[in-house]
């Protein structure tokens, strides 16, 4: 009986190298979420305002009231007037009044130059404020008839 030894194949070296593989798949991943969620993060701006109670109810503002019809008719709280003597009046009001809100009243036909035109007057004369009066929809007052 012989004693030895079977033979022994050769053993492998250590592998010394990194796979970066998984590193990669995992950056390419964190980089496509990064890329989905940052724009969902900057859209929505969170402010903490702080509570008034005069802010919450309180008057309406003073307002004066602008119309204009289609046939050209100018008034101011429907008193009527030219557009020769609308910057005047407007001038007039602004210094008794700065912070007044002016109310546009415009026919729909009016031109829409001719709509800029009287803002524009109403701005020169130093009044900012201004907003658009509107009529309610047909579904607006058929739902606001019982």
């Amino acid at each position: 009986m012989a004693f030895g030894r079977f033979p022994r194949a050769v053993q492998a070296k250590p592998f010394s190298d990194i796979n970066v593989t998984p590193l990669v798949d995992v950056m390419l991943v964190l980089l496509v979420i990064f890329i989905l969620t940052a724009p969902l993060l900057t859209s929505a701006i969170r402010l903490d305002l702080p509570q008034s109670k005069a802010a919450q109810g309180g008057e309406a503002p003073e307002a004066l009231s602008l119309s204009l019809k289609a046939s050209g008719e100018l008034f101011i709280n429907d008193k009527p007037t030219t557009l020769v003597d609308l910057p005047a009046e407007l001038q007039r009001q602004a210094t008794q009044k700065p912070n007044l809100e002016v109310q546009l009243r415009v026919d729909q036909a009016v031109p829409y130059g001719q709509v800029l035109d009287i803002m524009g007057l109403a701005q020169q004369a130093g009044l900012s404020r201004i907003g658009f009066v509107t009529a309610p929809g047909a579904d607006a007052q058929k739902a606001a008839t019982p």
